[in-house]
């Protein structure tokens, strides 16, 4: 390990036990004072919003290469500084995660038995682009009683100092360690190797961003990580869809924000309703700027569209292009989605209940949507307050990443005197 190396292991040694004496403060402090915390940071980010949007200028005006994709999630507005101090303030209005009894039971000898949920310790962010995560992860982690260490992307260093500074001043408002919500010291590419490697300093790691960063994470991580992989989402219209819903729904999951996890990438339509109303969202989706990647059945009905791949269908776009299938009914539909899905989000288009019905229960995916865009899928409309990621895994939490899935769980034992014979 060269010099340089070195320097960056001992930047995240250090963050990480200063973390880890504030992870056992918060573990402790009481909801009051963290929801000072929490709503002293809004207001901050509300009085420093000048100098958070300066911030995020510097950041895009050095940013010369990027997809529109991409300076989209890094692009901060009023509206969207706003979004954030709004998030804090919502997660201060949520209860206390910390100490709340999950179940419990009394067993034949009279001990009583209780799951109790507790913080996990220390926590390493690692994302990219999207400054207002050192927002939404800072503040879901102060309230869940964790310690949070935050690796933004270089490229959103500068935003992310002046959003911290305004945690840090809710922090010390309130009475709380500042460590207990770090931003790296460092944009040295060493500094995610270091916090990959730091079993025993950091609990969990939670990466947010592109398939390059999650496959190395989950390749080289010996802490353990709750995934959060592509976001391949389905938009499926059933043939008993609501012609007008259909087609308002599919532009708003498609075009709302096509750089999110929760856009959708690949409709489906059922060969029963698409000549009819194909052309209509095709039409829709053209006005806002989109562009097609579709199979021979909807170009059979829509002349002009470019032919799609077998690749096409695997693609997380994250722009303005949609992959278009025609299909068979709703077990078609969960079959092309179980190939080719990445299990984040899909939604279904139908007025008919029972096939709602089916095509939820047999989904894989941590998110099945019907009548609704799958850009829902966020854990501010889910009522989190905000959401530290998306989980696609199969274990811990599925889903946007809110207060009660930062939180693990212990037992506690009551007894009145028993002896195990």
């Amino acid at each position: 390990m060269n010099a340089v190396a070195d320097e960056v292991t001992r930047l995240l040694e250090t963050a990480a036990r200063a973390a880890r004496e504030a992870a056992h403060a918060l573990s402790v402090a009481p909801r009051p004072q963290k929801d000072a915390a929490l709503r002293a940071a809004a207001a901050a980010l509300r009085a420093r919003c000048d100098s958070v949007l300066a911030a995020n200028a510097e950041d895009l005006a050095a940013a010369t290469d990027l997809t529109d994709a991409f300076r989209d999630r890094l692009t901060l507005t009023p509206a969207r500084v706003e979004a954030m101090a709004k998030g804090l303030d919502e997660i201060a209005e949520l209860p206390d995660p910390v100490g709340r009894v999950l179940t419990e039971w009394t067993r034949p000898n009279g001990l009583l038995i209780r799951r109790v949920a507790q913080p996990i310790g220390v926590v390493g962010m690692i994302y990219e682009s999207r400054p207002n995560v050192t927002a939404d992860a800072g503040g879901l982690c102060l309230k869940a009683g964790s310690a949070v260490i935050l690796r933004g992307g270089r490229e959103s260093l500068r935003s992310a100092l002046a959003i911290h500074a305004c945690v840090a001043q809710g922090l010390r408002e309130s009475g709380l360690p500042e460590a207990a919500v770090q931003v790296a010291p460092t944009a040295d590419r060493g500094f995610v190797a270091a916090m990959l490697r730091a079993a025993g300093l950091i609990d969990l790691i939670v990466p947010r961003g592109g398939k390059g960063l999650v496959t190395r994470v989950m390749e080289e991580a010996r802490v353990p990580v709750l995934a959060h992989a592509e976001g391949l989402c389905h938009t499926y219209v059933h043939a008993a869809a609501d012609h007008a819903m259909a087609r308002a729904i599919v532009a708003n999951a498609k075009m709302r924000r096509t750089g999110i996890c929760g856009a959708t990438e690949t409709l489906l339509i059922d060969a029963a309703i698409a000549p009819a109303l194909l052309p209509a969202i095709v039409g829709d989706l053209r006005a806002l700027g989109c562009r097609f990647r579709a199979d021979s059945r909807a170009r059979a009905i829509v002349a002009d569209l470019d032919a799609a791949t077998e690749e096409d269908f695997r693609t997380e776009w994250l722009d303005a292009v949609l992959s278009v299938k025609v299909v068979d009914g709703v077990d078609d539909a969960l079959d092309h989605i179980r190939r080719y899905g990445s299990e984040h989000t899909e939604a279904i288009v139908t007025q008919d209940e029972a096939v709602a019905q089916h095509f939820l229960a047999r989904l894989g995916s941590a998110v099945g949507m019907w009548n609704a865009s799958t850009q829902f899928c966020d854990g501010g409309e889910f009522g989190f307050g905000a959401e530290i990621g998306i989980a696609t895994g199969r274990l811990h939490a599925r889903g946007p990443v809110g207060l009660e899935q930062l939180c693990t769980y212990r037992y506690q034992v009551i007894g009145t005197g028993q002896l195990r014979p």
